[in-house]
């Protein structure tokens, strides 16, 4: 019989792509981790990971079971929820990914607790992993990116925004009414590593032969930006993220776009229709607003 832990251990290693993260994420030993995996292949017989060093690749059978493993998860937490709110008020449980500004949601929850919305639970997260939550039911709704893979549906889309080069207010450069890969040859460049953008990123300044000095990698855009208002270095950020002490630059030929959308878990029972238009409206009200990230 397979035991349910196994099943959160096996969707830990896909979502991290590694044992070393998804044991950090578990709060578990990563021994630990690698012995209940082998305990989940040795109960279903087949090998449901390919190790190639410190990265894992899905098997066939892996891939296969990947599908069925989110739909256990999602029956066990419906059933839990279902049980639970017999006995407490309903709560909406909301998903908001890490790269939208603090001070959007800030705005966001001040406006549901002023309209006398449902007690919410918060869960923040890369936009993988707020997916992930989505499609298990361990969440109601998110505020995230849309990829158009949602089957819950979209609720609300917010206005579009690019991504800018963030550096300090009193810097050269920023001046200037557009930068280049190259003005930034001798720059130091603070690391996003939740971006959902990274890749791109990279790849943005290594096929212009630029490679900056790294001074600072961190998971916490809020640090980022106070950093570069520090003068330790400068980063790509989207555009809302606003600080008194950077300028913010478009970057010539850095074109990607992000749109945050508000989606609903499929099956979603998080409080009733009125919870959900209370949620939409604040959304919608926030959402046409620039972030503010400091007064």
């Amino acid at each position: 019989m397979i035991e349910l832990y196994l099943v959160r251990y096996f969707l830990a290693v896909v979502e991290a792509g590694g044992f070393t993260k998804a044991a950090a994420t578990l709060h578990i030993t990563q021994p630990t981790l690698s012995a209940g995996i082998a305990k989940l292949e040795a109960v279903l017989g087949v090998a449901l990971f390919e190790r190639a060093g410190r990265r894992v690749f899905l098997t066939d059978a892996g891939s296969r079971f990947l599908v069925r493993a989110h739909e256990i998860l999602h029956l066990c937490n419906l059933a839990a929820r279902e049980a639970a709110e017999t006995e407490r008020a309903p709560v909406v449980r909301l998903g908001l990914l890490l790269t939208i500004p603090g001070a959007l949601a800030a705005d966001l929850v001040a406006r549901l607790v002023a309209a006398g919305a449902p007690p919410l639970e918060l869960v923040e997260g890369t936009e993988q992993e707020i997916a992930n939550r989505l499609k298990d039911g361990s969440l109601d709704y998110a505020l995230t990116l849309d990829r158009g893979e949602n089957p819950g549906g979209v609720l609300l889309l917010g206005p579009e925004e690019g991504y800018a080069l963030a550096l300090p207010r009193a810097h050269p450069l920023a001046g200037r009414p557009m930068l280049t890969a190259t003005d930034l040859m001798t720059e130091a460049m603070i690391v996003r590593q939740r971006c959902e953008v990274l890749s791109e990123t990279s790849r943005y300044f290594t096929d212009r032969n630029v490679r900056p000095r790294f001074s600072f990698r961190t998971v916490n855009d809020e640090r980022a930006l106070a950093m570069v208002g520090a003068g330790l270095g400068v980063t790509v950020m989207p555009e809302s993220y606003r600080h008194p002490a950077v300028a913010r630059l478009p970057l010539a030929g850095f074109n990607y776009r992000r749109r945050i959308a508000l989606l609903r878990a499929d099956g979603s029972t998080g409080g009733d229709g009125g919870a959900e238009a209370l949620l939409v409206g604040a959304c919608e009200a926030t959402l046409a607003e620039p972030a503010r990230q400091a007064p």
